[in-house]
């Protein structure tokens, strides 16, 4: 059973291409290739049995497949036999083989026919296909897909039977029960459903990445004494997207255990998984898990309830090339299915690459840890593409001829004449010479277009160089291009430019945005002309997304930083005009004015002279103040004469303190300019 394949940008989609056996003994092997073309092999002899390409295997490409079972075809197979037109043998033949594709649409391919049988599209799938599961009883389809939903069809009319949804987010996997009563869905959580009712009976903790594969493992329950109800006691494998664990799950009656049972390790994101049934609880469930580095793993175990550990694969095999000679080293030939055969003592692999791949039988043994498979692929192939080469035959050259090339304007010569052959020329004709060599003149014709100036190509030349530039990867024919700043140049050369270019020029300018700032500029004109002028053909496109995925990062990336950059623009601008504001006010010469008062400081000095004076005249002010009162006293009681004495010395005490207060003013600076205000003071 193939873990599925979907587009290869997505980073959640499985790995690997979609592919599988078909039923009855492996005799065909189907895979559906990137460029959405199907094609059938024989394992018997290695060889191409049919080759199907859809009407639009560009824009819907297959992303899963699934051959019609074995019981099913028994139960056609007499209605075939009244058609003239096919063979006899065809009845032993799978007939249809289900495609699931990118754009949600279901195909139905004739084996026998080599033709579609039908298409399933009304009122099915808005989006990607997942995953195809055919009934084994009713010949009915079912299919899940990214739009959350799963579908129930019907062949026979192609219409829809059911539709529910099956997720909050994509499903990814399906797997009907052996009795064909329940099925199982996965997205990352895994339900099991109730057919008949479309309800759930039991949820499973699933996987953290989208489920890639879902299996039965066993048809009858370990506990065979217990009523068999049909589902319960029965073990399911799972693998998912970037997940080295296979956890095997097993369906219980209470639904209190979501959790798994074992797990199976492996070295890498399962790609491909095939399984024999266990039919009892003594048979062990051998199980082949072809993994994205290119090697298979093989495991053999008894499923007998709860094992803590993971469990290492019993075999890996590996194939690698033969190194020819000393130093070449053996390099591995990835495997990219493997499927068990019906005596389960032998493995079917397909290696190699998915255009030519080999199919080849290999006998298991037990006792052998690891098998590593020398095989010489070089002969599968390699012989078209020489014969291919042969056809173009180069001249056999003699060392001494000359080649001449005459010169065209971008094109070197291969003849770079020097300048004394000129001077030569010159004699020549100076001398009378008529007749000059037809390499001489060549040669001056090469030297006056070595002289001409290396221009840009035409504009009408445009659209061809960019093509051509994109095809060959050429940087300097690109540089021309894209460096051009005429806009009206710019949009000429896309409306002119073929449809198959746009989604390279695309990748090629997001390269070009993550470099310089100054380049980026430019690209961003010509992406803007690219998205306004392709729009319509853009949005056919189903995987434009992923596509232009990392122009969406970067694009968020700079949005996200643009208002803090903005920000910082503005407050730069503020400091900016304030410190030329303060340049220019400083440069400013003042204007003439006259000053309303001056004050000038003298020398100690003087200020020691000053003050030793202003003391005097204190002291002097005192006295006369004193002669005052002491008359007033007089001719108050001239008979007292001890209190006047008693006044004249608190006179004199109060004149000292005075003369104190003055000289603290003086020493503070705090003297008075006004007499008047002294004497009010006082």
């Amino acid at each position: 059973m193939a873990a599925g394949g979907g587009g290869v940008a997505d980073p959640l989609s499985p790995a690997g291409v979609p592919c599988a056996f078909s039923p009855l003994n492996q005799a065909y092997f189907a895979l559906a290739s990137a460029d959405g073309q199907l094609r059938v092999w024989e394992t018997a002899n290695n060889r191409l049995h049919q080759e199907y390409v859809p009407s639009a295997h560009l824009s819907g490409t297959c992303t899963c497949l699934a051959w019609a079972p074995a019981r099913l075809q028994a139960k056609e197979s007499p209605q075939r036999k009244k058609r003239k037109s096919e063979a006899i043998g065809t009845s032993n033949q799978i007939d249809l083989l289900a495609l699931g594709t990118a754009v949600g649409s279901i195909l139905l391919y004739s084996t026998v026919k080599g033709e579609l049988h039908s298409k399933l599209i009304s009122g099915g799938h808005d989006n990607k296909v997942n995953c195809i599961q055919w009934h084994q009883d009713n010949g009915c389809l079912y299919s899940c897909s990214d739009d959350k939903h799963i579908v129930e069809w019907n062949t026979q009319t192609c219409k829809v039977k059911c539709k529910w949804k099956g997720d909050n987010s994509s499903v990814s996997s399906l797997c009907i029960s052996p009795d064909g009563k329940m099925l199982l869905s996965a997205g990352r959580t895994i339900k099991l459903w109730v057919l008949e009712t479309k309800e759930i009976y039991r949820h499973f903790t699933g996987h953290a990445t989208p489920v890639s594969s879902l299996i039965f493992t066993t048809i009858r329950p370990p506990n065979e004494s217990q009523p068999f109800d049909g589902i319960t006691g029965l073990y399911f494998l799972s693998g998912a997207v970037h997940d080295r664990l296979l956890n095997v799950w097993q369906v219980r009656s209470e639904n209190k255990e979501k959790n798994a049972v074992m797990s199976f390790t492996v070295t890498d994101e399962p790609v491909y998984i095939d399984l024999t049934l266990s039919e009892n609880k003594e048979e062990p469930v051998k199980l082949a898990v072809v993994c994205r580095d290119g090697q298979v793993h093989l495991f053999e175990h008894i499923l007998n309830g709860y094992c803590k550990k993971p469990l290492t694969s019993n075999c890996t095999i590996q194939i690698a090339t033969p190194g020819k000679g000393k130093k070449s080293t053996p390099k591995p030939i990835p495997i990219l299915a493997a499927g068990f055969c019906s005596d389960k003592m032998s493995l079917l692999l397909v290696y190699g690459n998915w255009f030519q791949p080999i199919i080849e039988r290999v006998a298991l043994s037990s006792k052998e840890p690891h098998m590593c498979l020398v095989r010489d692929i070089s002969n599968c192939w390699v012989p078209k593409v020489e014969t291919a080469i042969t056809k173009v035959r180069t001249p056999v050259m003699n060392s001494e001829a000359k080649v001449l090339v005459p010169g065209v304007p971008g094109h070197h010569a291969a003849i770079k004449p020097a300048p004394p052959q000129t001077e030569e020329v010159e004699s020549k004709r100076k001398l009378g010479e008529n007749e000059i060599s037809i390499e001489e003149r060549l040669g001056a014709l090469d030297i006056d277009t070595k002289k001409e100036k290396d221009d840009l190509p035409q504009t009408n030349s445009f659209p061809v160089l960019l093509t051509q530039g994109l095809e060959s990867n050429d940087f300097e024919m690109l540089n021309k291009v894209l460096q051009t700043r005429n806009l009206n140049l710019i949009k000429r050369t896309v409306l002119r430019m073929p449809l198959h270019a746009v989604i390279p020029l695309l990748q090629e300018l997001t390269k070009r945005l993550q470099g310089h700032p100054n380049s980026a500029v430019l690209m961003v004109q010509w992406l803007k002309c690219v998205l306004t002028v392709h729009a319509s053909y853009l949005s056919t496109l189903p995987d434009l997304v992923p596509q232009l995925g990392t122009l969406y990062q970067l694009m968020e990336s700079r949005v996200k930083t643009f208002q803090k950059l903005s920000h910082l623009h503005g407050k730069l601008i503020l400091l900016i005009t304030q410190v030329t504001a303060s340049e220019k006010t400083k440069g400013m010469a003042c204007p003439a004015q006259k000053a309303k008062l001056v004050y000038e400081e003298e020398s100690s000095e003087e200020e020691s002279d000053d003050e030793i004076a202003e003391k005097d005249s204190d002291d002097n002010w005192d006295e006369d103040e004193e002669e005052k009162e002491s008359e007033k006293d007089e001719d108050l009681n001239e008979e007292n004469e001890e209190e006047e004495e008693d006044a004249e010395e608190k006179d004199e005490e109060n004149g000292e303190e005075d003369r104190d207060v003055a000289s603290e003013k003086e020493l503070n600076g705090d003297s008075d300019l006004d007499p008047e205000n002294e004497s009010e003071e006082e």
